[in-house]
């Protein structure tokens, strides 16, 4: 649809607060749903050598695309591993496409992105 069709859905990317250390199960669940989900996962690093272990690139955060003129979004809160969804006052917490659209861009083939070691510098927020 066009941008210019008044009846055009307009989707987005909300973010989902999982419960601790539940990030894989919340996106499973809102798979299941018919949610479209997203967990960019960090491939772990220890000393500079790699570990086969991906581990939530936010923890305890996730995001579902959804259309507010069509999704309904209580059944997300009493979705497995999720907490809530994340507001500012009475507005829910939106990103915007094109950083959903980078990440993904740098994730391979297992969804992992790698970050590398020379970037991640200890006391950076």
């Amino acid at each position: 649809m066009s941008q210019s069709d008044p009846n055009s859905l307009h989707s987005a990317w909300y973010l989902v607060y999982a419960k601790p250390r539940q990030e894989r199960i919340a996106l499973e669940h809102l798979n299941r749903q018919g949610y479209e989900a997203y967990l960019p996962l960090l491939r772990t690093r220890r000393h500079g050598r790699e570990i086969n272990k991906l581990v939530p690139m936010f923890p305890r955060y996730l995001f579902v695309n959804l259309t507010p003129e069509k999704d309904n979004f209580s059944p997300i809160r009493s979705t497995f591993g999720v907490s809530q969804l994340v507001r500012f006052g009475r507005d829910y917490a939106i990103l915007p496409d094109d950083f959903i659209a980078s990440l993904r861009g740098q994730s391979d083939e297992k969804g992992s992105i790698e970050v590398p070691e020379e970037a991640l510098v200890r006391g950076d927020p």
